[in-house]
C-alpha cells in the first residue's frame, strides 16, 4: 500500500518553470546571446552544477555564468515581487488531502535550498512537507536518482512504495531510476515515447492526480 508522495517543485507545485525561462531569455536578449530558447529546455530539472556545464558548453569557458544567473535571478524575483508566486491548479487541494489522510509528503527539487524554502514559505505550504531535499544537497541532481533516493530515505519509505510527481523528462528519469512510481504532469515539455514508457501515468493537472490517489486509497 502506497502512503508516500514526493513532489518536484518548479513546474509541478508552482508555475515557475515558465517564469524561469522568461528570465533566462530576457537576460540572454539583453546580452545578445543566441539560442537560449534551445539551451534552457536542456537545463529543466537540473541543479546549478549540471546546468552550468550545459551553458558553458554552449557559450565557452570564458562565459560569465555566475553573472548571467545573478541577473536572471534578479529579473525572476522582481517579477514575483510585483506579481506574486503563481501556484499550479490543484496544489492546495492535493497537499491538504494527503496531510489529512496521513500520507508522508516530501519534496525533491533541483533548485537550491534557500530558493525552495523561500517559495514554500511565501506560498504558505511549507508545513505540508516533512522532508525537503534540494539540488545543493547532492553532487548530481536529476536525471540521476540521488535526490529521490535521499528523499525516500529521510521519509523512511521504500522507493518501490512511493509516488514521485514530476513535470520534466529529467525528473521522470530520476524517479524511475530510483525505483519509484513516476506520475507525470507535463508542464513545458510534452511527453514523448520515452516519457510514456517511464511514467506510470500521465495527468493533465494535480486535480487529476488527486482523484487518482483517492481512487487508489
Amino acid at each position: 500500500m502506497y502512503n508516500t508522495v514526493v513532489f518536484d517543485m518548479d513546474g509541478v507545485l508552482f508555475d515557475t518553470e515558465r517564469l524561469c525561462q522568461d528570465s533566462w531569455l530576457a537576460v540572454a536578449d539583453e546580452n545578445g546571446l543566441p539560442d537560449m530558447d534551445k539551451i534552457f529546455p536542456r537545463c529543466i530539472g537540473l541543479n546549478a552544477n549540471d546546468s552550468r556545464q550545459i551553458v558553458m558548453g554552449a557559450y565557452g569557458e570564458d562565459f560569465d555564468y555566475e553573472g548571467f544567473r545573478q541577473r536572471a535571478s534578479e529579473w525572476f524575483w522582481d517579477y514575483i515581487e510585483k506579481n506574486g508566486l503563481p501556484l499550479k491548479p490543484g496544489t492546495g487541494e492535493i497537499l491538504a488531502w494527503l496531510k489529512e489522510n496521513g500520507w508522508r509528503i516530501g519534496l525533491a527539487s533541483s533548485t537550491r535550498r534557500t530558493t525552495v524554502m523561500n517559495h514554500l514559505e511565501q506560498a504558505g505550504i511549507s508545513e505540508y512537507f516533512s522532508v525537503v531535499v534540494t539540488g545543493d544537497m547532492v553532487e548530481h541532481s536529476k536525471p540521476r536518482p540521488d535526490i529521490y533516493l535521499m528523499a525516500c530515505k529521510e521519509l523512511g519509505a521504500e522507493p518501490g512504495q512511493a509516488y514521485a510527481i514530476e513535470d520534466s523528462p529529467n525528473g521522470i528519469r530520476s524517479a524511475h531510476a530510483a525505483g519509484m512510481t513516476p506520475l507525470m504532469v507535463p508542464d513545458m515539455i510534452a511527453p514523448d515515447e520515452e516519457m510514456v514508457r517511464l511514467s506510470s501515468r500521465i495527468f493533465k493537472d494535480l486535480l487529476e492526480v488527486l482523484n487518482f490517489l483517492k481512487a487508489k486509497s
